[in-house]
Parts: structure tokens; sequence; C-alpha cells
């Protein structure tokens, strides 16, 4: 009998290919056929699943986001009890910085992806849809604690959001430039959440 193929799981692997050779040579530098050879299959057997460099692209940071949302996820879901908001917070802030080799190759490929969604509108797609998301993730824990005391009823949670990503996103570029140590990140994480909540 000829062998069942998983379909789903071809391409994830196809995915986690380009990720290892973006994050050593940057996107441009990922060609489909070093692709397929990354990813133990031959350039027809991936061109029957992305027809194009750009399909490939588009579906790679589509599954990037997920499993960061996942790793997200399983990490809070870990803790014990109804997290607090400043905790939830930073737990996610922790999960998002490349603090190991994992989420520094998933940066990688962020800083990537950002470099060219920069002139393809289908990339940036992406970043216009997930960035929301996010923010409003944020606020919502923000408007929480607002509600519970925690922090001061003046502070608007859409702004304290966004203020929030840019201080993840900057930390995160001089992390990985080992301008800033993991450890000297969390702790300036930890020195704005202390000035955000009471």
């Amino acid at each position: 009998m000829p062998k069942r193929v998983d379909h789903d799981e071809r391409r994830h692997r196809i995915a986690e290919a380009l990720w290892r050779i973006a994050s050593e040579r940057g996107l441009d530098g990922a060609s489909l056929r070093d692709v397929a050879a990354e990813a133990g299959i031959s350039l027809g057997q991936l061109q029957h699943y992305f027809r194009t460099k750009d399909d490939m692209l588009v579906f790679a940071l589509g599954h990037i986001s997920e499993l960061a949302a996942r790793r997200i996820g399983a990490r809070v879901g870990s803790l014990t009890g109804t997290p607090s908001p400043r905790t939830l917070l930073r737990e996610t802030f922790a999960e998002m910085l490349p603090l190991d080799d994992k989420s520094r190759t998933g940066q990688l490929v962020q800083i990537a992806y950002f470099v060219r969604a920069v002139h393809d509108e289908r990339l940036r797609r992406h970043a216009k849809e997930g960035i929301p998301a996010l923010r409003e993730f944020f606020a919502g824990q923000i408007r929480r604690a607002v509600e519970e005391g925690d922090i001061a009823p003046d502070r608007d949670p859409d702004t304290e959001a966004m203020l929030l990503i840019a201080l993840v996103d900057g930390l995160c570029g001089y992390v990985l430039l080992d301008v800033v140590p993991g450890e000297e990140a969390m702790r300036l994480v930890d020195a704005h959440l202390d000035r955000l909540f009471r």
C-alpha cells in the first residue's frame, strides 16, 4: 500500500525548515530549493504545498504566530489558581523575549519577516491583524487591574498596552544583539510593571 502522507505535518516541517534557514541567513537567503533540502523533501514535493515563496512565507508566519500563542498559553496555563493581571503580563513577556534557543530563533525569524513586510503587503497584513489582538489582550489585563484597584484609574489601558508592546519589542532586539542580557531584560520588565501597578 502507498504510504499515507500527513499533509499538515509536512507543511509544518517545511515551515520549520524555513525558520532554521531564516534564523541563520534571513528570509532572502531561503530559496525554495534550500528549504526543500532542509525539510528533507524534493523541490517538487514542496511546490505541491506552496507554489511560490510568498505562499510559503505567509503560511510559515501564521504557523510561528500560532506556536508562540500556544507557548504563552501553556506557560500561563501552568500557573496555579487565578493569576493576577500583573502575573499574566509578566509571564507573557517572559515567553515573548528571546530567553532560550526556541524563542531566540522565533525572534530572529520575526525580525526577518518584519524587514520583508515593510515592502510586502501580504506579510504586513499579519502584523496589522496580530498587533491589535495582542494590544487588546494587554489592555484587557490592564482594565481588570484598574477594576481591582491595582492600577491607577487615570491610566489609559490602550495606551499602556501599546507601551508594553513597544517595551518588549525594543528589549527583544537588544537581547538578540547581546546588548542587554536576558536577566536584565526581565528586570527592566519588572521595573516597568512596578511603576504601572500599585
